[in-house]
């Protein structure tokens, strides 16, 4: 028999979600039980990515909406192509922070790009890819943004004004809706995990959803504490 498959699991939110502190203890718990994973990041991951990352993201640089998405999805091609199809194909379990909703928050609602386009373009970069399961972290958009701030200076993205954030906020919430996801196969199952409390109770409902929705992967996950 083949090798079975790994998972695709995508962390999302607005800023200061706690997207990178949920996925650094994931990868720890599932190292202690054995899980072979890998965790990578959006945009970055690659080489290239990385170099993508830095314009993106430098506070000085000036960039129009349309380069945004598209250097974002270039990232993302690069990271698809030789990090995540790779590893999957190994039976890792790869966990990312950012994916298709971040563009579809950023850049769709909240720069005012066109969705057919943008969409058009995401099936290009993935190759068709689909998250075996997204864990959507909620937090409101004041508070996202002073998790951030008190990480240092923000970035190019970060500080873009508060409206903006406000409606990249409003559009991950809606990205939960069951008819949202039915219409928006490509982005797979969704699950909300309220990102208000602190990291070890949230690592507590993140591994219970995981838990819940993959048995054979993530059963072996032990919380001390639960939801």
């Amino acid at each position: 028999m083949g090798r079975a498959r790994g998972k695709l699991i995508v962390f999302e939110g607005a800023e200061g979600a706690g997207k990178t502190t949920q996925i650094r203890l994931l990868a720890e718990r599932l190292g202690a039980v054995g899980v072979s994973c890998v965790a990578v990041r959006e945009p970055g991951g690659t080489p290239v990515g990385d170099a993508i990352r830095e314009i993106l993201l430098h506070p000085e640089k000036e960039i129009t909406a349309a380069t945004e998405a598209l250097l974002f999805m270039a990232s993302r091609a690069e990271l698809v192509g030789r990090e995540i199809l790779p590893a999957v194909a190994e039976g890792t379990v790869v966990l990312v922070d950012r994916f298709f909703l971040s563009t579809y928050a950023y850049q769709i609602v909240g720069r005012g790009l066109s969705e057919p386009e943008v969409r058009a373009a995401n099936r290009l970069a993935t190759g068709g890819i689909v998250p075996d399961l997204t864990l959507l972290l909620d937090v409101q958009a004041h508070e996202g943004l002073g998790r951030a701030d008190a990480r240092g200076a923000r970035d190019r993205i970060e500080r873009t004004g508060d409206e903006f954030h406000q409606r990249v906020s409003s559009a991950f919430r809606q990205f939960a809706d069951p008819a949202w996801q039915h219409s928006h196969p490509e982005c797979g199952p969704i699950k909300l995990i309220d990102g208000t409390d602190d990291e070890m109770t949230v690592h507590s409902r993140v591994s219970s959803a995981l838990a819940a929705t993959f048995p054979e992967t993530f059963g072996r996950i032990k919380t001390s504490r639960t939801a």
